[in-house]
């Protein structure tokens, strides 16, 4: 797979999978840009990813059109174009419906829905003018089923948005020839949960899941970053509108022993 003098652009670029996939992209050839809410984590990012003039950090919230056209019009001055977007954005919060709030639902369209329709809209106008692209989405399959030991209703709701527009965009974008497909995760270990979970907590709470993959394991970003590189590479040239989870055989059914676990919760 080579991604020589290809752009790609990175929403969510500082986090655990975000990062893993920008330092792939980078080895394959490409140039990156990073866009993430905070100026700290991308600048860890872009050091630890020792790419040089090859990274570009965009640090700021993105949920209207006009800060997403910012950010593609950012990578198009930079590097002259785009050619992958990979939409890697998200919080992970886990509040009984019932308890949930307004800021809890804007805090998961924000982090999931607004920048994955923006940006993707941004930058599939920049790919028209290369004669295509890629527009991978890190979905959720949270998005698919429910999960009673963990109650993410607003989440679920965004990444079913996120999931949908896969589709819509798919049939909108293909005579563009603008491919859009979607990887539905289970739990992958990222720092992600160390937002409302201590280390140690997080450490413990991924330790407990393994059991829930038929696999029998958690994933690890490197897990994620090969299903990322297939469908944006041309390898998967005639792939678009499709899911594909990664999830360690969780969608394929639930092992027995986490049945009896969550029936006796």
């Amino acid at each position: 797979m080579d991604f020589k003098d290809k752009v790609v652009v990175i929403t969510g670029g500082g986090g655990g999978i975000g990062k893993a996939a920008a330092r792939r992209f980078l080895d394959e050839g490409a140039s990156v840009v990073l866009s993430g809410t905070r100026q700290a984590v991308l600048e860890r990012a872009r050091d630890e990813l020792g790419g040089g003039d090859r990274v570009e950090i965009v640090a700021g919230r993105i949920t209207t059109r006009d800060q997403a056209q910012a950010l593609i019009e950012r990578a198009v001055e930079r590097f002259g174009g785009v050619d992958v977007l990979v939409n890697s954005t998200g919080i992970f919060r886990i509040v009984p419906f019932l308890e949930q709030t307004e800021e809890h639902l804007e805090e998961a369209l924000g982090s999931i829905l607004y920048p994955t329709y923006w940006v993707s809209q941004a930058a599939a106008q920049a790919m028209r003018e290369r004669g295509g692209g890629a527009i991978v989405s890190v979905g959720s399959m949270w998005a698919m089923d429910a999960i009673a030991t963990t109650p993410t209703s607003a989440y679920s709701a965004a990444q079913a948005g996120r999931h949908m527009l896969t589709k819509n965009l798919a049939l909108e974008l293909a005579p563009e020839n603008i491919r859009i497909n979607t990887v539905a995760l289970a739990f992958v270990e990222t720092p992600a949960y160390e937002r409302f979970l201590s280390h140690e907590e997080a450490l413990e709470v991924l330790d407990s899941v393994d059991g829930f993959h038929p696999l029998g394991r958690r994933g690890q970003p490197s897990d994620v970053v090969d299903a990322i590189a297939f469908l944006a590479g041309d390898g998967a040239r005639w792939i678009t509108g499709t899911t594909l989870p990664v999830d360690g055989g969780v969608l394929a059914g639930r092992s027995p022993a986490l049945q009896a676990e969550a029936a006796a919760a």
